[in-house]
């Protein structure tokens, strides 16, 4: 069967100005700059299906070696096929809780606890792997002490994973890390990978990717104040 033609999109200002309504005591001014807004929004939401789908589109990344290791939660070692479950894919977060570390890193913790919340919800169409180089049942400990369920830990036996993923830097320091692999048959291959950090952020932001996976950072750009630069998530509150 041929290939459907991609269906015509009603401009977005044209979509905003038939949802735009006013809301009680607006003062003037403010529906126009919102309606205007409201297009801006509907034409990010296309972009982001446009970029989801290019990253569907992406071919096989490479082959990922069977010799990486990592350990679970019963002291098991497996190889990455056996990160995935029933599942042919699997998302792995690995945060930076390093064994030099005393506590974990709090941008991570704020990313794995949502994850968390998720996890049943993601456990239905991929595997969920949270990998730290700190011992699983350190990762587990703190878990607990969030409150954290359905998240499977592990931890990469050795560098040789950590290094060649963009986790552990030349110079011994840590960095998260999202990646996406496949397994088709016996075969993994990473499917994708973050790439976004120090060398592609703008002036005056964080290094992040896109789009934020934080519900923290996305609720906080709808305020009037965003999301401060110079402003981090705590452990302890």
């Amino acid at each position: 069967m041929a290939d459907q033609a991609p269906l015509a999109l009603v401009p977005a200002a044209e979509l905003a100005a038939r949802a735009s309504k006013p809301w009680p005591n607006e003062p003037p001014g403010y529906r126009a700059a919102r309606e205007a807004l409201l297009a801006e929004e509907i034409e990010l939401r296309r972009r982001i299906a446009r970029v989801a789908a290019q990253r569907r589109a992406l071919p096989p990344g490479g082959l990922v070696s069977d010799r990486y290791l990592f350990e679970d939660g019963e002291g098991r070692r497996v190889p990455i096929a056996g990160l995935f479950g029933p599942h042919d894919t699997l998302v792995v977060y690995a945060w930076m809780f390093g064994p030099e570390r005393e506590r974990p890193c709090p941008m991570c913790t704020n990313l794995v606890g949502p994850l968390a919340a998720n996890a049943a919800d993601i456990g239905q169409k991929a595997a969920l792997a949270i990998l730290g180089r700190s011992p699983v049942a350190r990762q587990q400990a703190f878990a607990r002490e969030r409150g954290w369920r359905n998240l499977h830990f592990y931890q990469p036996v050795g560098d040789a994973f950590a290094r060649d993923y963009r986790i552990l830097a030349p110079d011994g320091s840590e960095w998260a890390a999202l990646l996406v692999f496949t397994r088709r048959g016996e075969e993994v291959r990473l499917s994708w990978a973050g790439e976004m950090g120090l060398e592609t952020a703008d002036p005056g932001q964080d290094p992040r990717g896109a789009p934020d996976l934080a519900p923290l950072w996305n609720i906080l750009d709808l305020t009037p104040a965003g999301r401060e630069a110079d402003w981090y998530p705590s452990l302890d509150y």
